[in-house]
């Protein structure tokens, strides 16, 4: 039987890969849309490494975005993320993918889905469908294409290229309408093995859960590899994922919270410390703000996505939350350190005494990212066990 195909695009968006779909290219139903990204990224794969597809093993590498014309009078495109498990079939909608976000403005100028200069500083309204929030991306033009060279590097990404400004405008209560969705700066789970854990929910970009590297036995500073090996730690990390789940309104139980794999995502923070990178590199505690190891799908990521650093340097500068009593003060911006190296980030907080009334009004962070492929994609149609969950 011969294989169908679609036309794609493949990108690389700060340290995530996708396979960057137009919305016109793809069944006008989307739920017709799982079985086509399933096959297309090589999943499920029990072995975890995708060789069927397009999927790189890792959930950095497992993602598809589409692309289209805005529903929105305020936004030049719609962008719909959509993140697919590597061992499972599931395609999850519910939250959005910075990294990749940063390509969705030059992939819609050479798409021709927006105009811009021919020359200087182009300027794309994103629609996240996903989050129900713009990013607007600036990036530069030159003789009519989007300039992909530049000086900017970023860890994670070897060499350099040119600079993706992304801001998140009034990134706050994504999810859950507000950017503590309980109202405190911190609550208290009971884990099992562990007892009482304190935790920072933040709903921002995307919605998170921070705790303490020590309140899991962690000194922050462990590598990818070590937490994978651990699955005491991850277990312990997924129970308190779940438990946030539900106290943020997300899910009504922790049984239902397990199925939602991708939100919120969990971080465990440490103030300023010296840490190794992936690629030997010692970073000293002056080097940072604070220290994050981010879990996403229980796998530890190689480096904080966006949307968990926006979300993270938000929480740093709502006063009383972990993120905020653990960074190093100071009114500049923000530097987060994970296993790949630093990333800077930028926020700013509209607050009063109550906590509960926190408005994060923006955050800010620049990224490289790059056109890698254009053609047509090959997939064979799976049936998806898994029910897809959309907010948009």
């Amino acid at each position: 039987m011969a294989q169908n195909k679609l036309k794609a695009t493949f990108m690389r968006g700060g340290t995530s890969k996708a396979v960057v779909f137009n919305r016109q290219d793809l069944p006008e139903d989307p739920a017709q849309w799982d079985p086509i990204f399933l096959s297309v990224m090589g999943s499920p794969d029990p072995n975890g490494r995708q060789l069927d597809g397009m999927g790189g093993g890792l959930s950095s590498l497992s993602k598809v975005c589409v692309v289209g014309s805005p529903t929105r009078p305020d936004a030049d495109i719609d962008y719909t993320f959509a993140q697919v498990s590597v061992k499972s079939a599931e395609v999850d909608y519910s939250a959005n993918c910075g990294n990749m976000s940063s390509a969705m403005g030059p992939f819609a100028v050479s798409e021709g889905l927006v105009k811009a200069p021919a020359n200087g500083e182009a300027v794309v309204r994103i629609h996240n469908t996903n989050t129900g929030k713009i990013i607007v991306s600036r990036f530069p033009m030159s003789d009519g294409e989007v300039e992909t060279e530049g000086d900017m590097s970023i860890d994670g990404v070897g060499g350099q290229g040119a600079p993706v400004r992304l801001e998140f405008i009034d990134p706050g209560g994504t999810r859950t309408g507000r950017v503590l969705p309980t109202g405190r700066a911190c609550d208290h789970f009971d884990i099992p093995g562990l007892g009482s854990v304190e935790a920072s929910l933040v709903d921002a970009a995307n919605p998170c859960v921070f705790i303490a590297a020590a309140s899991v036995g962690k000194d922050g500073s462990e590598t990818p590899e070590a937490l994978e090996g651990d699955p005491i730690f991850l277990a312990r990390m997924e129970a308190i994922r779940c438990a946030a789940s539900v106290a943020m309104g997300l899910a009504p139980d922790v049984a239902e919270a397990a199925k939602i794999p991708s939100v919120p995502k969990v971080a465990m923070i440490v103030p300023p410390r010296q840490m190794t990178t992936l690629s030997g590199r010692q970073l000293e505690p002056s080097e940072m703000s604070l220290g994050i190891r981010m879990i996403s799908i229980g796998q530890p990521h190689r480096a904080v996505p966006i949307t968990g650093a926006t979300c993270l340097a938000i929480a740093v500068r709502i006063d009383g939350t972990l993120a905020n009593r653990m960074a190093r003060p100071g009114d500049g911006p923000i530097i987060i350190a994970h296993p790949s190296g630093t990333t800077v980030v930028d926020a700013a907080v509209e607050q009063s005494d109550d906590s509960a009334k926190a408005r994060a009004i923006h955050g800010a962070v620049y990224r490289t990212a790059r056109q890698l492929f254009e053609g047509n994609v090959f997939y064979r149609p799976v049936k998806s066990t898994a029910q897809a969950r959309r907010s948009a």
